[in-house]
């Protein structure tokens, strides 16, 4: 008979940890989060160059389709994000039995949650009239859409995992299974899209049916390794199913409602911002969306190490350590500016050679190289506001960061961008996109201050966070 499984890691939780330490397990959980994530991005690149080379149509609608996809489900992924705090704040506070019947709440939360997002997928017709798409790509991108509603409850399903997974401090798992489901997805959109192995050429509807299939397969991945792994068993996460919780499900909406809204909001203010700038010109757009691209890339490296603070200020809240806590948000702040900064001054310096990876046009990549000093900068500030809003999170503080990311990036990247853009004095004549940037920039700064002034006031309250 084999020994017990103890419920926690050797190292206890409430162990004097020094900044190396935290350092440590920052990195230990960042790297695999970080991997997962650039390979879920190499799936929209991948349907990208599929669509791209089956024809031009396809390739619009995967494009909008994409967006529209992307911006829904991040609305509902965020809102299931408040299962990692909850979950953080029982482990760290020793509270086993109350590990299980939170994720079975945040399962059904998902469940719930599915059934507005597969109908704002199914029937988008009053989000594409808004775009003023055109008929030939409407048609198409409504195909997309209806066929990634099939896997809209199992993207879900496997956040919530994911959210819980990380909260327990265990993300490699997350790592193999969007390893699977990346390597799945490109040969099966390939094969649904072109035609092969008798099936004929769907288009761009391929890429939406293999979005659906490889989302339940991630599912099943993740069911399959909750239910195998032994490090799970003290936890019952399947045993003595509970039906929904009123009170539970209130509780996570009212912690997860702000963190969607959040997420919906950052994503929202780009996707706008390229639509605005879609008036400047094809050149205007190119460039923008090559710098943009370059963002969104160095953006993944300060959210891998701001979910790890999350988690780990989760656990030292729930522990009660607030000094742990703060040494973890102290640490994890300084890494992540400094990793960022290098990065950015690494940039600039091969600023020529890595914009013409995006694009062979004269005139594109004039517009890039003009805004990446602009990124540079920004990346820094948009680092510290990251880390601070992860961190709040951690002490389940969502609501006020919600208003003050409704204020800097719609308020000032958004609509203070396109004054810059177009109606700033001396561009009535000659608009410009890096006015959406520098817009941008100052969002950022304003955010950084804000958050890092409302971190600082809860890390000097720990008796007003919730446990």
């Amino acid at each position: 008979m084999s020994a017990p499984v103890p419920p926690f890691p050797p190292l206890p939780l409430s162990a004097p940890e020094s900044s190396l330490t935290i350092a440590q397990r920052l990195f230990h959980h960042a790297w695999p989060v970080l991997v997962a994530q650039l390979l879920s991005m190499s799936m929209l690149i991948a349907d990208t160059l599929i669509t791209g080379r089956y024809g031009t149509l396809d390739l619009a609608a995967v494009a909008v389709g994409s967006g529209v996809y992307i911006s829904i489900a991040m609305l509902l992924v965020g809102v299931l994000q408040a299962v990692a705090p909850t979950v953080a704040h029982h482990f760290g506070a020793r509270r086993v039995d109350a590990i299980g019947p939170a994720l079975q709440q945040g399962f059904w939360l998902a469940l719930m949650l599915a059934l507005p997002g597969i109908a704002l997928l199914a029937f988008p017709g009053f989000l594409l009239e808004l775009s003023s798409v055109p008929a030939d790509v409407a048609g198409k991108t409504r195909d997309y859409l209806l066929a990634t509603a099939f896997g809209l409850p199992a993207v879900l399903l496997y956040r919530t995992f994911y959210a819980f997974n990380n909260a327990l401090g265990r993300p490699r798992a997350l790592m193999l299974i969007s390893f699977i489901v990346t390597a799945t997805h490109v040969p099966l959109a390939w094969t649904l899209v072109h035609g092969g192995f008798g099936l004929p050429p769907l288009g761009v509807v391929g890429c939406g049916i293999s979005t659906a299939i490889v989302n339940w397969i991630a599912f099943a991945c993740g069911a399959g390794y909750l239910a195998r792994n032994r490090d799970y068993r003290p936890y019952r996460l399947f045993a003595n199913w509970q039906p929904p919780r009123r009170r539970d499900l209130l509780a996570l909406l009212k912690l997860g409602i702000p963190m969607g809204l959040s997420t919906f909001i950052e994503v929202s203010s780009f996707t706008l911002i390229a639509l605005f700038a879609a008036r400047l010109g094809a050149e205007a757009v190119a460039g923008h969306r090559v710098v943009a691209n370059l963002a969104a890339l160095i953006y993944m490296l300060p959210l891998a190490i701001s979910i790890a603070i999350l988690v780990l200020v989760g656990q030292a809240a729930g522990a009660r350590e607030p000094a742990r806590a703060r040494t973890t948000v102290r640490v994890g702040m300084g890494l992540t500016v400094a990793l960022v900064a290098l990065i950015g001054v690494l940039l600039w310096v091969g600023r020529e050679p890595v914009v013409a990876l995006f694009s062979a046009d004269p005139a594109v990549r004039a517009v890039a190289l003009g805004l990446v000093f602009y990124i540079c900068i920004y990346q820094i500030f948009d680092a510290v506001q990251t880390v601070a809003a992860h961190a709040l999170r951690g002490y389940k503080v969502t609501f006020m960061p919600m208003l003050l990311h409704a204020l800097c990036f719609w308020g000032i990247a958004l609509a203070g961008g396109y004054w810059l853009a177009f109606h700033a004095p001396g561009r009535e004549q000659s608009p410009t996109v890096a006015g959406f940037w520098e817009a941008s920039v100052v969002a950022t700064v304003l955010a950084s201050a804000l958050f890092g002034w409302l971190l600082h006031v809860v890390m000097r309250r720990p008796q007003n966070v919730q446990t």
